[in-house]
């Protein structure tokens, strides 16, 4: 009989990475070692990278 082994708990990045694209964080996303990719989709709800309409005037 094998024995069994404990499971190893891998690093959730998509976790890392749905924060990152709430924040919209270019930064975060490279910190957190994740490919830069536009559209995340996790338990049936995708997180996209679309502008956020703050009020009517723009300041850049």
């Amino acid at each position: 009989m094998k024995k069994k082994r404990p499971k190893k708990k891998k690093p959730n990045l998509l976790l890392d990475y749905v924060k990152t694209v709430k924040k919209l964080n270019r930064e975060a996303e490279l910190e957190a070692g994740v490919k830069p990719v536009e559209r995340v989709v996790k338990s049936k709800k995708t997180y996209t990278r679309k502008r956020k309409h703050k009020g009517d005037n723009e300041e850049q």
